[in-house]
């Protein structure tokens, strides 16, 4: 499937966020998360930050895995194939060099593995817990969060729960640090 890339406006920020891919709503309405996936994610950062959805827009970088929707699956949207974000991933270091972030928040499995250069990571393993990595040869603290994607079920979990807002009280503390 053809489709445009979509990523927030350019700003300078401290903070980048790396989502998967834009769905079908964020290409037709030109902005990252701006569906409801998007209302969940800023339910979460405002929950985390005090400041609302415009206010997170003009304070965070967005970006994304894979720049264009990748098309429909049976449920939801199809994620980025291998060959998909490997044609964006020069888009990605290009921002985090220019950037030079001092936090990226990782939001969704598909972000997390590109960010920890791992397969299949469990959330589990990885929310609700900060991160010194080195990313695009920058160092960076990484906050993994869940997809906010209603076809995730994980961050509903007990489990899930516990972590979320574990890794929401890291968020208020890095926003508080860099903001």
């Amino acid at each position: 499937m053809q489709s445009g890339p979509v990523h927030g406006p350019a700003i300078a920020s401290p903070i980048l966020l790396v989502g998967q891919a834009p769905g079908l709503h964020e290409e037709r309405l030109g902005r990252p998360f701006a569906y409801t996936a998007g209302k969940t994610l800023f339910k979460w950062l405002e929950g985390a930050t005090g400041a609302d959805e415009e206010t997170i827009r003009e304070l965070v970088y967005f970006a994304a895995v894979a720049r264009c929707f990748p098309g429909k699956a049976k449920s939801g949207d199809r994620p980025p194939s291998r060959e998909e974000m490997a044609n964006c991933r020069p888009h990605l270091a290009a921002e985090v060099r220019e950037l030079k972030p001092r936090l990226v928040l990782a939001v969704g499995k598909i972000a997390i593995a590109e960010i920890f250069g791992v397969r299949d990571p469990k959330l589990s393993e990885y929310v609700g817990r900060s991160f010194r990595v080195r990313f695009h040869d920058q160092l960076v603290n990484v906050i993994p969060l869940p997809h906010p994607s209603g076809v995730s079920r994980w961050p509903h979990s007990s489990e899930g729960k516990v972590k979320l807002a574990a890794a929401l009280a890291l968020v208020t503390q890095e926003f508080a640090r860099l903001l």
